[in-house]
């Protein structure tokens, strides 16, 4: 039987408050794509639409933001990408929802692309797609593009007042899309009192940043954190930074500092270019290169080093990460097949003498899992996201709930979980990534996964009947669900493993086999 579609001159029609919007409607699910929240001038504050007449579209994903450097296409199969026309006015929505009655107050989830803060999309992976989540959790959904690198996150403060938030433009995006979805969402269906942000890598950061900025407040009221804490220094500004990072910018192009507005009009391609010549040397030297977010009054600093601002601790909270992490394109050898003597060669040869006492403690955290597959076990992802979950744990004011994706997909005999794997569960999409495809398994595992997200969307609690009970994590420990085809919670499981890890030499670059490939020992 086919799908029912609907969409006409005048059906289904929103009211937004800047004008009329139409979208479309297939079976059950209405979707608006490209919703233009804001607008913006390079390296400014984004401002409110300006209202207009008549009816327009939304029946096509808006413009991405431009990439630095070209996407390249790489095992698509464990990651299938969309690729979209790009453009400096970016600032576009979408929306999934099952209902336009303006009662009807369902819970809003907002994804955050991942990509760092320098790419990526919200539409970027097939797996972003969000009607399917909206079906099934009867919940709308609205994913959202926005300023990203140096269009985004470029300090120009000391070159004017007119640029004193700058190095904050796309974080700045992220807080007017927040708005525009309280002023307008309740058109959509949805509740603008409980709104939750999800995000994976970037997308994870993103929320973290959010909930340490003044101006979110009120606008999002319970986050999920996947993959997306990890000790990077793109929150960090030198202090005695003077702008020498503009300052080369501005001398590759030929301009003089008094002609720092130039930036704002020359095309893109040059702009880049100008920074690429500019940033190796000052980031050489430990200085300020952007890309990131920017601690001031805006963003009041990555909670990991500044703790939780009053807003932050009253969130509740869900963080985690998956096993295997940057793990992409390697895939262990024979690794169920392996005897123990094999398997301990194997090993040693990326964590050397650290390998038996590594190997004690795998065994101990996951008994269930070939030895072999220390080898895929991610600490760098892991461990600072322990730290946050320590952080928040002890803030009395909203639960923090820990959590890691561990499933073992079947790529060329086993493959560990790896960097983003779990976004098609969370979004119910895995029939659109045939990898995630394990006949009564992957759907149950979707089916728990999903629900879990959607629960804690709805009622701030991740239990649901289908797993164990979860506890909140406590001062006294972490309480991690482990999403498997048996799901488990277990108590500080990987603790000593962890610490283990951090102080192990590893050589992160030895290749799987001999004959590994250039491309997959470059992806590690």
């Amino acid at each position: 039987m086919g799908k029912y579609f609907n969409c006409t001159k005048t059906d289904p029609v929103v009211q937004t408050r800047a004008g009329l919007i139409r979208g479309f409607q297939t079976d059950t699910t209405y979707a608006f794509h490209g919703i233009q929240y804001a607008d913006a001038e390079r390296f400014h504050m984004p401002q409110p639409v300006k209202p207009w007449k008549g009816i327009k579209n939304a029946l096509a994903y808006g413009y991405v933001c431009p990439l630095m450097e070209q996407d390249t296409p790489s095992i698509e199969v464990l990651i299938p990408h969309r690729y979209w026309p790009q453009d400096e006015n970016c600032q576009y929505l979408n929306i999934w929802t099952q209902s336009l009655d303006e009662q009807a107050k369902k819970p809003v989830m907002v994804w955050l692309h991942g990509g760092g803060f320098f790419a990526g999309s919200s539409i970027e992976h097939v797996a972003y797609e969000g009607d399917h989540l909206s079906e099934f959790g009867d919940v709308v959904v609205v994913t959202v593009n926005h300023r990203l690198n140096i269009l985004g996150y470029l300090d120009l403060s000391p070159f004017g007042e007119q640029y004193a938030n700058s190095g904050n433009a796309g974080n700045a995006d992220l807080v007017a899309a927040l708005q525009w979805i309280h002023e307008n969402i309740a058109a959509f269906g949805g509740d603008p009192e409980n709104v939750t942000l999800f995000g994976q890598s970037g997308g994870g950061m993103k929320v973290a940043t959010l909930m340490n900025t003044p101006l979110a407040e009120g606008l999002f009221h319970k986050g999920i954190i996947e993959s997306g804490i990890y000790n990077a220094k793109i929150y960090e500004k030198g202090a005695a930074d003077d702008g020498e990072l503009v300052k080369a910018m501005l001398s590759n192009l030929g301009l003089a500092e008094t002609e720092v507005e130039r930036l704002e009009t020359i095309p893109y391609p040059e702009l880049v270019s100008a920074y690429q010549k500019s940033a190796p040397a000052i980031a050489e030297k430990g200085g300020y290169v952007g890309l990131g977010p920017i601690q001031n009054e805006f963003f009041l600093g990555n909670p990991l080093t500044v703790g939780f601002s009053d807003m932050a601790k009253r969130i509740p909270v869900i963080a985690g990460t998956v096993f295997g992490e940057m793990d992409f394109g390697a895939v262990v050898p024979g690794k169920h097949e392996m005897d123990r003597e094999e398997t301990m060669a194997f090993l040693e040869r990326k964590y050397h003498d650290g390998t038996k006492a590594l190997a004690e403690e795998f065994e101990k955290a996951y008994p269930d899992k070939p030895l072999a597959d220390l080898w895929s076990l991610d600490d760098r992802f892991r461990i600072p996201t322990m730290q946050f979950i320590a952080k928040k744990a002890v803030c009395p004011e909203a639960p923090t709930y820990s959590y890691l994706f561990a499933f073992e997909f079947p790529f060329d005999g086993g493959k560990a979980a790896w960097h983003c794997s779990e976004i098609p569960f969370v979004f119910h999409n895995i029939d659109r990534v045939p990898i995630c495809n394990v006949p009564g398994v992957t759907d149950r595992l979707q089916e728990k996964l999903c629900s879990v997200w959607v629960n804690f969307a709805r009622y701030g609690s991740p239990e649901i009947p289908s797993i164990p009970k979860w506890p909140a994590c406590s001062p006294s420990g972490e309480e991690t669900m482990i999403f498997d085809v048996c799901c488990e919670v277990r108590h500080n499981f990987d603790h000593r493993l962890m610490e283990l890890m951090s102080i192990t030499p590893a050589d992160r670059n030895a290749p799987v086999t001999e004959g590994e490939t250039e491309e997959a020992i470059s992806m590690h």
